[in-house]
């Protein structure tokens, strides 16, 4: 939305694995007539490397924001073999499209899992990365996958935004976060039992050393998330200061750790209600305690998080309330 806002024209490609046709709907009313007129919308999926070909040899991009992945610590662990195939093949088909169709400009969603169980937090683009999972390994992969394409050819400019963990929604109520099946993330389980869909949220571990013994993470607004790469994009087109330089990497967060009953709790006040919650065993590949030094990211790309943990839960449960179901109608009892 942001950016066919702020002037340029989009084209999104994604399989609908785990989206909603409805999602085109609402940006078009969200972003009116005009700017809607800047949207293109195709799906297909990144592994049909000969559709992606031809896509990319009929619009012939500036620039690519690469987001699509599978996402989730826990499933990583399951389907190790799934994570590698969807993650990695579709980065070199995307990689090796733009550039045989004349684009070598990329930015990649990474992720705050390259940094594994972190010795010392903050964390900075510098600390040692040691992903301690599937899916922060094939990040971190894709990672030197950059790394060597931008050593070998230097008209290559890549930004890696190191995300830490997205969540909240739109604050309209009409874009928010509809995993389908059982969520394997924090926030759309708790508003799924905030809206009476599931019994019960369970916190994995409550014996982490951290203040309260569940596991501390970098909670950042998807709003701000998503200004962060509008200003990642102004870099790497020069449109604001010196362009990208070869391969650079910083971290999305707000720079403040919450707890996940700390979570929990900011989502009750939200929704005026407790809710029903189990402390049980960690998860396997779960790191203690992450959140991020975001300094680099001001510095440079100009960006900052605004939004705190009770604008998350405010625009979550507005987006919830709303949207009890997702895109998906109610269903119905037969």
């Amino acid at each position: 939305m942001l950016l066919l806002e702020g002037g340029y024209d989009v084209v999104v490609v994604d399989n609908l694995n785990n989206a909603s046709p409805r999602v085109e709907g609402r940006i078009l009313e969200l972003v009116g007539e005009e700017a809607g007129k800047r949207l293109d919308v195709r799906v297909m999926d990144l592994l049909d490397e000969p559709r992606l070909a031809a896509l990319c040899a009929e619009k012939k991009f500036d620039s690519c924001i690469h987001f699509a992945g599978y996402k989730a610590v826990g499933e990583s662990v399951e389907k190790p073999l799934a994570y590698y195939r969807n993650n990695i093949v579709s980065t070199l088909n995307v990689v090796e499209c733009l550039q045989a169709h004349g684009c070598k400009s990329i930015i990649f969603s990474g992720s705050c899992t390259v940094y594994g169980n972190p010795k010392d937090v903050p964390i900075h683009e510098g600390s040692d990365l040691e992903a301690i999972n599937p899916y922060g390994r094939t990040k971190l992969y894709q990672e030197h996958l950059f790394r060597d394409l931008c050593a070998s050819d230097p008209e290559w400019k890549v930004v890696v935004l190191r995300y830490f963990n997205p969540v909240g929604a739109h604050p309209s109520g009409r874009l928010g976060e509809d995993p389908k099946g059982i969520p394997n993330n924090l926030m759309p389980y708790i508003q799924q039992v905030a809206v009476g869909r599931r019994e019960k949220l369970s916190v994995f571990g409550g014996d982490y050393p951290t203040r309260d013994g569940s596991g501390i993470r970098d909670y950042i607004h998807v709003v701000d998330l998503a200004e962060g790469h509008t200003a990642a994009l102004e870099r790497i087109l020069g449109r604001k200061g010196a362009p990208a330089a070869g391969c650079e990497f910083y971290n999305l967060g707000t720079g403040t750790g919450s707890t996940v009953l700390e979570m929990v709790q900011a989502f009750s006040d939200a929704c005026g209600k407790p809710l029903p919650h189990a402390v049980v065993d960690r998860r396997p590949g779960d790191a203690a305690e992450v959140y991020a030094a975001p300094a680099l990211a001001e510095k440079v790309l100009g960006w900052k998080a605004k939004l705190n943990i009770a604008d998350i839960c405010r625009d979550q449960w507005n987006w919830a309330s709303k949207n009890p179901y997702g895109y998906e109608d109610a269903p119905v009892d037969k």
